[in-house]
């Protein structure tokens, strides 16, 4: 799948307006929140089902505790910005770090066959939670869904060209 045509990567999500002049206070989704939102960056607005529903360009970032501080081009006060309050923010493939061999955008994981080491179907990926424990996969089985963890116990192979995992699961997992 080309740049162009892959689905941006979601790289931060809009709690609230933060002061009276204009600025957001982004939650980061990215490893590199100083690298992504820059000055002159765009950005695509994207609504809870990951529908585009507009563009931004970044007039001033800068980190403040936990959250990235944005304020927004053409955006003066906090009641034009007020309306983007629980939206998420998305750049293109092309303006994050490439993936090491074995990683992958943890948004593309949904729809993923998993199989077992003797090649067996175990289903398909329906959902991924980011748990305080790390990620968990549920996974549409033939008879019903279970849950494995993200971790490299249970996870042997992550295929992107395929889009597949090969698993170990423990028994009780699928019980």
């Amino acid at each position: 799948m080309s740049d162009a045509a892959a689905p941006p990567i979601v790289v931060g999500r809009v709690r609230k307006p933060h002061g009276l002049k204009g600025e957001l206070a982004i939650f980061p989704l990215t490893d590199d929140p100083e690298g992504v939102f820059v000055v002159g960056q765009h950005l695509t607005v994207l609504d809870l089902r990951g529908e585009p529903v507009g563009d931004l360009s970044v007039e001033q970032a800068r980190v403040y505790h936990r959250e990235v501080l944005l304020r927004l081009t053409g955006h003066p006060d906090r009641n034009s910005v007020d309306g983007y309050r629980g939206l998420f923010l998305a750049v293109p493939r092309s303006m994050v770090a490439p993936l090491e061999e074995g990683e992958v955008y943890q948004q593309e994981l949904v729809g993923w066959a998993v199989r077992d080491e003797a090649d067996a179907a175990l289903g398909i990926v329906t959902a991924v939670y980011d748990m305080p424990q790390g990620l968990v996969l549920e996974v549409q089985g033939p008879k019903r869904e279970f849950l494995i963890p993200f971790r490299a116990e249970v996870v042997k192979v992550t295929d992107r060209e395929n889009r597949r995992l090969v698993v170990d699961v423990p028994p009780e997992l699928m019980n």
